[in-house]
């Protein structure tokens, strides 16, 4: 994925998940900061970084994705 990179909601969160499996790191909020910063130059994140926590937030609290 990482070389279609789309500044769009589902581009960042196909990434995050991507990026997400590869970090072992057992606290959250430090491994959603290591994600980010792996994926720093993502569209997404670069326009609408607040957004982009949200997502991410809600991608691990509400749906509970990775537990």
């Amino acid at each position: 994925m990482k070389d279609k990179l789309y500044d769009n909601a589902d581009s960042f969160a196909m990434s995050f998940d991507e990026e997400w499996e590869n970090i072992d790191c057992d606290d959250i909020t430090l491994k959603i900061d290591k994600v980010f910063a792996l994926l720093s130059e993502h569209p997404f994140l670069m326009s609408n970084p607040e957004n982009a926590r949200k997502m991410a937030e809600f991608r691990i609290f509400s749906l509970k994705k990775f537990q």
